[in-house]
């Protein structure tokens, strides 16, 4: 999601996995028109000045082949180009500013899994492009890449400043029994750290969030894991969960679940999931923070389901069909399960984003199903006024400010947001940020630390609208 054409609508960028990647054009009252791009076969999409030009561009993760950027050339044309150097073989992306110097850097992962699948011995025997990769872009526009991880099945990458230090840490989600990674960025460089007692185990959505609005970031990852427990339920997942064993070892991290990543009096960090009633959604894909009812706390929501002949061929058409939830945040970071929002799409949702599509102040949700047309949710909850916070660095190829954290405070509490480029699974973020608002509270001032560690604020903004904040 993003406002590709500079018109105050925020459009959109659509990765075709057996098909054309499109833009869909925002015409205002959610009418969208579809502009087909030559390519396919993408997973990750990401929508950024990628080149620091001004104008956003569409970078698409393709899997067997490194990432292909649509620059933006304005009136709806697009550049096709690689970028120089990026050589892996990427499957999810990630883009920010770790190091402060003004340009966006990259990182990749790969799916070894798949490239085992899809390009064979070449492979297998090669290990050629696997793994995570860290590029730095050059004056020059070319990227310089470090290896951080030999192999990887990287479904979700994130990069999210959980220290309130300034500086990001990089979380790789990592499918099957291969453990996820962590990095923080340290002395100008990347180095490993291993901040969570546990983690999913087969990890494909990652996402962070302040649901207690205490100024501390929560980290939440999606697995598979049924809602019920009943006969009928258990009787479907059954022979798959049979056929995925879990290694169990004394000391494994792994649990077969969503883990919600809290921040202890301590300073440690421990699995609130279970607690919070939110570690069963289904088999889970994207899982995303977002304060859809505007009452000031971030809710959540994840898209479920799983198409599989080989392992539900016991099921209609091979497909593991379960509701999408949405989880509102009942106070304190606690979450109850909110059906009457009407999210629950049956449609075996993958990538989801959220933003505000209609310019009327709430955030609607777009899903990216497999195998059945895309949705766009318009949010009708009719929540409270909120704020919408969008930052520029005109004097910076990272024009966006991605890496920057945004605070609002008022004077029932302060709220906290990044901005970002990516999250959840293989899916976008608009680098437009929505604050929704307790009901009554008096905005004092909103609060911005930039990608280099430097401060400003705006007092007093107005409600209703986007606040676009130029350093």
């Amino acid at each position: 999601m993003g406002d590709l054409d500079d018109d105050g609508d925020l459009d959109l960028a659509m990765g075709g996995l057996a098909g054309d990647d499109s833009i869909l054009w925002n015409e205002g009252g959610l009418h969208f028109r579809r502009q087909p791009l030559v390519g396919g076969g993408s997973r990750a999409v990401i929508v950024a000045d990628v080149d620091g030009d001004g104008g956003l561009d569409v970078l698409f993760a393709r899997h067997t082949l490194p990432p292909q950027l649509h620059r933006n050339l304005g009136g709806g044309r697009f550049g096709k180009l690689s970028l120089p150097g990026f050589e892996l073989k990427a499957y999810s992306l990630a883009l920010g500013d770790p190091d402060g110097d003004g340009d966006l850097d990259a990182v990749g992962g790969s799916y070894d899994a798949g490239l085992e699948k899809d390009l064979g011995y070449n492979f297998m025997f090669t290990h050629s492009g696997g793994g995570v990769m860290y590029y730095e872009r050059t004056d020059a526009g070319e990227y310089v890449g470090r290896r951080l991880a030999e192999g990887a099945e990287a479904l979700a990458l994130l990069l999210t400043d959980l220290d309130n230090d300034g500086a990001p840490e990089l979380l790789t989600g990592n499918d099957f029994g291969l453990p996820d990674y962590a990095h923080t960025w340290r002395d100008g460089d990347w180095a490993a750290y291993s901040p969570f007692r546990h983690t999913s185990h087969s990890t494909m959505s990652l996402d962070s969030g302040d649901v207690d609005n205490d100024g501390v970031l929560e980290v939440y990852s999606t697995d598979m894991k049924p809602i019920a427990r009943d006969v009928a339920t258990l009787a479907r997942w059954r022979p798959v969960m049979v056929r995925t064993p879990v290694d169990t070892f004394r000391g494994d991290k792994q649990i077969m679940e969503n883990v919600l990543q809290v921040r202890t009096r301590g300073g440690a960090y421990a699995n609130a999931a279970y607690d919070r009633v939110v570690d069963a959604t289904g088999w889970s894909w994207s899982g995303k923070f977002g304060d859809l009812d505007s009452d000031g706390l971030l809710d959540l929501y994840v898209v479920n389901g799983m198409i599989a002949a080989d392992l539900f061929g016991h099921l209609p058409g091979g497909e593991l069909v379960e509701a999408n939830q949405a989880m509102k945040n009942a106070g304190d970071g606690d979450f109850r399960r909110a059906p009457e929002w009407g999210l629950g799409s049956l449609s075996s949702g993958r990538a989801m984003s959220m933003a505000d599509l209609d310019n009327d102040g709430d955030l609607d949700v777009v899903v990216n199903n497999l195998e059945q047309p895309a949705e766009i949710f318009e949010n009708r909850l009719c929540g409270g006024v909120g704020l919408q916070v969008e930052l520029r660095q005109p004097d910076t190829r990272n024009t966006r400010a991605l890496g920057s954290t945004v605070r609002l405070h008022t004077d029932k509490g302060v709220l906290t947001r990044e901005v970002r480029a990516s999250s959840g699974y293989l899916s976008g973020d608009a680098a437009r940020l929505h604050f929704g608002l307790p009901k009554g509270a008096v905005v004092e001032r909103v609060e911005i630390l930039w990608p280099d560690g430097k401060g400003s604020s705006v007092a007093r903004p107005q409600t209703g609208g986007v606040l676009v904040v130029r350093r």
